[in-house]
């Protein structure tokens, strides 16, 4: 079976795999806003930059396929009915621009009540696009996946926590690109390949996230990662060095 080259796209949160016309993205979240007006935070619906983000990325490199790797929408276990009509229209628009297939994370109940006709929605534990995995990251992926050469998540938000010569502190969206602790990885997966993982950041920018160099890769799949020795990439392709060296 083929591997493929997958890439992230400079400065976007996204993946682009050329040689099969796949564009992958993650954790778009609409409807955060409701969420963030309860914690006193005044922000309008960010569902129309995402759709016309999106829509940018598909005019500039026009897939064949669209992934989103989970949470879709945002509020559980309920949606309000503006979340359920912006997500059913964002997945009605770009159904113009490729074949959408959506792997469902922790927030998609109901999916598949508000996806309109034509959407493929994988099992949650996962789906393989030649010998590549794709996974949400809230549940263990199914042996299928971690058969795979390499895996690709999203769920955890991941930023890198940095902090400048005054002690102050910033956080910046970033790709982990790492390994499986091996003991861990084989006790849970017996048959699985010596896998590599690559978490992927939200496209959504108000979901923030979680610093890697803090607190690690949340999910299942976080506790047997070889976080430390994961390699971390901004989202302009600069190398920082390795989680565990980043203070």
């Amino acid at each position: 079976m083929k591997s493929l080259a997958v890439w992230p796209i400079t400065n976007e949160p996204a993946l682009f795999i050329d040689s099969e016309k796949i564009l992958i993205i993650a954790d778009l979240h609409i409807g955060i806003e409701t969420e963030l007006r309860e914690y006193g935070l005044n922000t309008s619906s960010q569902t129309s930059n995402i759709t016309n983000h999106l829509i940018s990325l598909c005019k500039k490199y026009r897939p064949r396929e669209i992934v989103l790797l989970g949470d879709i929408k945002h509020n559980i276990p309920s949606s309000t009915i503006q979340e359920r009509r912006d997500v059913k229209n964002l997945l009605g628009t770009i159904q113009s621009y490729g074949t959408v297939h959506i792997v469902p994370g922790n927030h998609d109940g109901n999916i598949r009540k508000i996806s309109p006709d034509g959407i493929i929605i994988h099992p949650s534990d996962g789906v393989v696009f030649e010998n590549v995995g794709f996974v949400h990251g809230h549940r263990w992926p199914s042996n299928e996946v971690m058969q795979c050469e390499q895996i690709i998540i999203g769920h955890t938000h991941p930023t890198i926590m940095l902090t400048d010569r005054l002690g102050y502190k910033m956080f910046e969206p970033c790709w982990l690109k790492g390994n499986f602790i091996k003991d861990k990885l084989r006790e849970k997966y017996p048959d699985s390949n010596d896998v590599r993982i690559l978490v992927m950041p939200a496209f959504n920018p108000l979901c923030g996230g979680i610093a890697a160099n803090r607190e690690g890769v949340t999910g299942p799949i976080g506790r047997i990662m070889d976080v430390e020795n994961a390699e971390v990439y901004l989202l302009n392709g600069s190398y920082l060095g390795k989680v565990g060296n980043i203070q």
